[in-house]
């Protein structure tokens, strides 16, 4: 009998320790989400325009904060929300390196927008990152204006603060999750 009471004393502790840790998972995922409904309200507000490009594309992805710093190797990070068709479908990771005459640290936020369902795919098979030469146009009134998608992505930033200077090269990476 004192066997059986601990073995149950025993696994309710492992319950209780274990239980923190799952519900810290599920509340960042919970302020990730939060943070991207804020980010696409600010980035709405900041170009009206882009309420047409969120109703319009096939997915998107919402990085609300991403913080990039370096001194010559440099890097940036970041957790997103990503919604097909308006809705919220999983949750990524950007990961950044860059090389090259650069100093400083910033925090921003990214929009990224598939126009189909292929480059949607893509993108949750972790078939998808960005060289160099992919430029992210940064939202100002009207900026989205005149944007076209290239190679089925569109991409904006919005700084938030910091201060970087950067002539460097590198590209982004990002991992998929579903929910």
């Amino acid at each position: 009998m004192k066997k059986v009471n601990i073995i149950w004393i025993m696994v309710i502790a492992c319950a209780i320790t274990l239980t923190p840790m799952f519900g810290q998972s599920r509340s960042k995922k919970n302020k990730i989400i939060a943070d991207s409904k804020t980010a696409k309200i600010e980035f709405i507000k900041t170009d009206p325009l882009m309420t047409g490009l969120f109703e319009k594309a096939f997915g998107y992805v919402i990085f609300p904060n991403v913080g990039k710093g370096g001194f010559v190797i440099g890097g940036a990070a970041g957790n997103g929300a990503v919604y097909e068709r308006n809705n919220l479908v999983g949750m990524a990771k950007l990961s950044q390196l860059s090389i090259g005459f650069q100093a400083g640290g910033q925090a921003y936020r990214e929009v990224i927008f598939f126009e189909s369902e292929t480059d949607m795919e893509r993108f949750k098979n972790n078939q998808f990152e960005f060289a160099a030469q992919v430029s992210a146009v940064a939202v100002t009134s009207g900026a989205s204006a005149n944007i076209k998608y290239a190679e089925g992505v569109m991409v904006f930033t919005m700084q938030k603060g910091g201060l970087m200077y950067e002539a460097s090269v590198g590209g982004q990476q990002f991992k998929f999750s579903k929910l």
